[in-house]
């Protein structure tokens, strides 16, 4: 530094009675002066001379600040700092940023309001949860009395299907969803419960991956019954429809049969129930509608005028398809009052198959094609072209649509653009059946063979194909005509005239071969 400018800068250190505002307006990092408003060590690019007028002039400027506004506090504040070099804008956050940080879990409670705490930490995943616990004795407490690890399974529970199943089958529940009560555990119980049903829940996919399951077999041959052309399930019971003409009402715990519907002339070929009634079609053309209870008749809707091949209903409304290659939309007020809406053409063979939701109604035909309309106009939107041969089968979900054909191959695609997003080749015959979820596809095929495959990386284009079937599984003897599944099995019928169900739930560990696994029979003889 020069000596005039040396001069100058000392001269002005000197300066005492100064006022704040010469001050600020004097003082700039060019000068490397700092004016410094608490005690601690002077930070600036030289060393200041320990003169004595420094703390003078602190003092004063600090009196002075406490004279002013806050408002006039904080630009003042401000405009200093706008003076500043970046690496004292660093001292300075260092310095207040341990100022700002405030125990909130620890200090809502203090001030009763423990419940806002407890809200916060609710929304945490488990990793983030055990974290928290170990913060403080505090936060392990709010977590301890909010019940957080029983509102976090309460959560997942409402949200996943397989956590859901599990707290059923599994009977825990019960402890779910109720208020603080006597019959509630700690939350000692919870924290312990949740690291068991992750581990639940890599078995099960572990046994997915892998094939192993626990099989139980019914055997529904009668006199004239050459197979089982359709079913469906819940918790409670199966229901089955035969070549035989019959609707079979099978115990799904004990696997016996509970009732037979007879009232078809021809093989059953679709069904779908619900809480209420069981809608049947036939190849004697006929729709019918059974109560589910008493397995009474309560609606024979005449319309088509070949086999009745698939059929779908919800919210009021069902669709039909047939052989004569139209579909049929039906309003449904009620079981008994049941009214045909509109009849949609434009297949060139039998439509095998259809399926809708709030938007579109989907068909598949021998014709190869799959066409869209829409459900609210039933006015058609556009067609499917990929597929070689005729298409068996297929499901829509959420703009997605998995189909089968007669060509061996599994295509999806995109329904609103109608792209085609993947082929899915393995099986060696007709793929009769296709269901699919968020996770999987399986397919059943007149190769006798259930196919599982992962469904996400069917939908990531980089994934190689040979990765995509994640297991075969080979049990039927004959043609898989239908199949459903959830979380925990897959319950498939055949031409063999057998129901299976494949557990991946309760598979045993004593030593099975991979993939297979002792199987329970039972026998229904007709009389």
């Amino acid at each position: 530094m020069e000596p005039e400018m040396e001069d100058k800068t000392l001269e002005l250190m000197n300066t005492s009675g100064m006022e704040s505002q010469n001050l600020v307006d004097d003082l700039s990092p060019k000068k490397n002066t700092v004016l410094k408003l608490s005690n601690g060590p002077v930070v600036g690019s030289r060393k200041r001379p320990s003169e004595g007028n420094y703390e003078k002039e602190k003092e004063h400027c600090i009196v002075l600040f406490d004279q002013w506004s806050e408002a006039d506090q904080v630009e003042f504040v401000e405009r200093l700092i706008s003076r500043m070099c970046h690496y004292q804008h660093g001292h300075i956050n260092s310095y207040l940023k341990p100022m700002l940080q405030r125990d909130f879990i620890t200090a809502l409670p203090a001030q009763g309001l423990d419940h806002i705490a407890e809200n916060i930490l609710s929304f945490l995943d488990a990793r983030s949860l055990c974290s928290a616990e170990l913060v403080c004795k505090e936060w392990q407490r709010v977590i301890s009395e909010g019940m957080l690890w029983k509102k976090l399974i309460e959560r997942m529970v409402r949200t996943d299907p397989l956590w859901k199943g599990l707290s059923e089958r599994h009977q825990w529940e019960k402890y779910l969803f109720k208020n603080r009560t006597a019959e509630v555990p700690p939350n000692s119980y919870y924290h312990s419960l949740y690291p068991k049903i992750i581990q639940d829940i890599e078995t099960i996919e572990a046994n997915w991956r892998c094939g192993r399951h626990n099989l139980q077999r019914i055997q529904c041959r009668s006199e004239n019954s050459k197979g089982v052309y359709c079913l469906q399930y819940d918790d409670d019971k199966i229901i089955s429809g035969l070549r035989d003409n019959s609707i079979k009402i099978w115990d799904k715990q004990s696997l016996e049969c509970l009732k037979i519907l007879t009232g078809h002339t021809g093989s059953v070929l679709c069904l779908q129930y619900d809480e209420r009634v069981i809608v049947t079609g036939s190849s004697d053309s006929t729709v019918r509608v059974w109560e589910v209870t008493t397995g009474e008749v309560l609606n024979t809707l005449i319309h088509h005028n070949e086999a009745v091949l698939h059929l779908r209903f919800a919210n009021g409304l069902m669709v039909t398809c047939s052989k004569d290659r139209s579909i049929a939309v039906w309003d449904m007020a009620s079981p008994t009052d049941i009214s045909l809406r509109r009849v949609l053409v434009g297949h060139r063979a039998a439509v095998n198959v259809v399926d809708f939701d709030d938007k579109y109604i989907v068909s598949a035909s021998g014709d190869r094609t799959i066409k869209v309309w829409s459900t609210s106009t039933c006015e058609f939107v556009r067609t499917l072209n990929g597929h070689k041969r005729g298409i068996a089968c297929l499901q829509y979900r959420d703009r997605l649509v998995v189909s089968g054909s007669s060509d061996n191959t599994i295509r999806l695609w995109d329904i609103e653009c109608g792209a085609c997003l993947r082929v899915l080749e393995g099986h060696e015959e007709l793929v009769r059946c296709i269901r699919f979820d968020n996770k999987r596809i399986v397919s059943g095929a007149y190769d006798g063979k259930i196919k599982v495959w992962d469904l996400q990386a069917a939908l990531d284009p980089r994934a190689p194909a040979s990765t995509l079937c994640l297991r075969t599984l080979v049990e039927h003897s004959g043609r898989v005509f239908r199949l459903q599944f959830d979380e925990f099995q897959i319950i498939s019928s055949s031409h063999d005239d057998t129901i299976l169900i494949w557990d991946f739930l309760n598979v045993s560990t004593n030593g099975q071969s991979e993939g297979r696994s002792p199987s329970r029979t039972y026998t229904y003889i007709s009389r």
